[in-house]
């Protein structure tokens, strides 16, 4: 019971700052996709670390592996987006410079 109670209280100490940390940045995009990342892979992590390990110790090890490959997966996320929308921008300049009765 106690080692659930831990978990819980860790998970939500996890959340708590990672959302504290984005408003004080002041930011009108809100959080970014690696920090989102970090939350929910830290939060998979402490949990299934606490369950498969049985203890705290499992549930650290677990919450920081689980962040760190969240924050990576993010970060892949962000940058794909970020490579769709160049590819956008530059269609869409290639078909405004377009002019088919023009030589």
């Amino acid at each position: 019971m106690k080692k659930t109670l831990f978990l819980l209280s860790l998970i939500l100490t996890l959340v708590i700052s990672a959302t504290n940390s984005s408003f004080a940045q002041k930011r009108k995009k809100g959080m970014s996709s690696q920090a989102k990342g970090a939350i929910i892979g830290g939060a998979g992590g402490a949990v299934a670390g606490g369950l498969i390990g049985g203890n705290a110790k499992g549930a650290i090890i677990g919450g920081a592996v689980g962040a760190g490959g969240g924050y990576i997966i993010g970060n892949e996320s962000r940058r794909a987006k970020e490579k769709r929308a160049r590819a956008n921008r530059k269609a869409y300049r290639s078909r405004k410079n377009y002019h088919p009765g023009r030589l």
